[in-house]
C-alpha cells in the first residue's frame, strides 16, 4: 500500500447553504475515519482547499465523490503525490476557515493576500496548510 497525497481547490456551487460545510465536514470525518484517509480543509465561504491522505485506492476513493458532489464546482487538482509519511494524521478531517490567522499566509504563498487558492501550486497550497497545522483545533 502506498501513501498518497492530494490537494484540490474548488469553488461553492449555486446549490451550497450555510449549513452546508457543517454537513461536509460531519460526513468527511465520519468516512475517513472509516477508511483512514486524514487531512485538512480550508474554507473562506467561496473557495474549498482540501488535502487528503491516505492509500491511494481510497483517496481516489474520496476525491471521485468530492467530483460529484454538487456543493463543489471547477475542481482543479493542484498536487498528487505518493508520500512517506502523513503530516495531518491527527484528523480524519481538520478544518480551517478563514481568519486572521490565514491572512498573512495567503500573501506568503500565492499572488495576494485574498484567499484565492487557483493561483497558487499544489505546492504553496500544501505549504501554507503545514504553516496552518498547528492552529487548528485536533478534532478527530
Amino acid at each position: 500500500m502506498y501513501l498518497t497525497r492530494l490537494v484540490y481547490t474548488s469553488t461553492i456551487s449555486e446549490v451550497f447553504s450555510s449549513n452546508d460545510i457543517d454537513n461536509i465536514l460531519a460526513t468527511a470525518r465520519e468516512n475517513n475515519e472509516k477508511n483512514n484517509v486524514t487531512g485538512l480543509l480550508c474554507f473562506n465561504r467561496k473557495y474549498f482547499l482540501q488535502c487528503l491522505e491516505g492509500s491511494r485506492r481510497k483517496v481516489n476513493e474520496t476525491y471521485h465523490r468530492i467530483l460529484n458532489d454538487p456543493r463543489h464546482s471547477n475542481i482543479i487538482m493542484l498536487d498528487y503525490c505518493e508520500i512517506i509519511t502523513r503530516e495531518f494524521n491527527q484528523w480524519s478531517m481538520g478544518y480551517m476557515p478563514e481568519s486572521s490567522l490565514t491572512r498573512p499566509l495567503n500573501l506568503k504563498y500565492s499572488g495576494n493576500s485574498d484567499f484565492s487558492p487557483y493561483e497558487m501550486s499544489g505546492e504553496s497550497a500544501h505549504q501554507m496548510m503545514l504553516s496552518l497545522k498547528d492552529s487548528v483545533p485536533t478534532i478527530k
